[in-house]
């Protein structure tokens, strides 16, 4: 059974996801670089080994980097996941584990790279947003991309029941994710992801009831 390590720095809903899932996969730990991220909580009610690593203690992004890379090292995780974790991390953590970390991001990129989002995405008026599971490089939310999922924005939308909406599909597209890459499915070619045996509508998932 391969094993995952999940990186988070807030509420965790997206680690309860995995673990709702019941995924083929050993979550080896939970490593939060924020002390009081709820999620530590969520990883230790299910017997997971949960650990904190507070950037604040470092005096470099890339002192910060060196000892995450160390402590996830010794669980030899097959995947890193990032789930809700905000920290940038640096070229060398990314080709060290290249290939094998993964992140949930809240808009269909390459759209709305980076942060705030759902207030970038209401400021311009998209009439579609969401999220994308994908594979983490050097370059900031441009790595390549394994799923996606579409939400339609409602004219009465504001942030908050906006990022709701996509908060479902989230939790839905990561776990599916996750699973294809434990069942060694992903293959990245042409800066592009492709599953084995997915088809195409299985990839890019729309969600046009108000409700989702």
């Amino acid at each position: 059974m391969k094993s995952i390590v999940v990186l988070i720095s807030g509420r965790g809903s997206n680690l309860e996801a995995i673990l709702k899932a019941r995924l083929p996969v050993k979550v080896a730990a939970v490593i939060s670089n924020n002390p009081q991220a709820k999620g530590l909580a969520i990883a230790r009610a299910h017997g997971i080994e949960a650990l904190t690593l507070d950037r604040k203690q470092f005096a470099s992004r890339e002192a910060f980097d060196a000892e995450l890379a160390s402590r996830i090292a010794v669980f030899k995780p097959d995947l890193i996941a990032l789930a809700g974790f905000m920290l940038i991390l640096g070229d060398v953590f990314v080709e060290r584990f290249a290939n094998r970390i993964i992140n949930i991001h809240p808009s269909l990129l390459p759209a709305f790279p980076g942060l705030d989002t759902h207030a970038r995405a209401l400021q311009v008026g998209v009439k579609i947003h969401g999220c994308t599971v994908h594979f983490v490089t050097p370059k900031l939310d441009h790595g390549p991309i394994i799923i996606q999922a579409a939400v339609p924005v409602l004219a009465v939308d504001n942030e908050t029941t906006l990022a709701a909406r996509v908060l479902k599909q989230e939790h839905r597209i990561y776990p599916q994710a996750i699973r294809w890459f434990t069942e060694d499915r992903l293959v990245i070619e042409n800066r592009g992801v492709r599953v084995i045996g997915a088809k195409a509508e299985h990839m890019a998932l729309f969600s046009p009831g108000v409700d989702e």
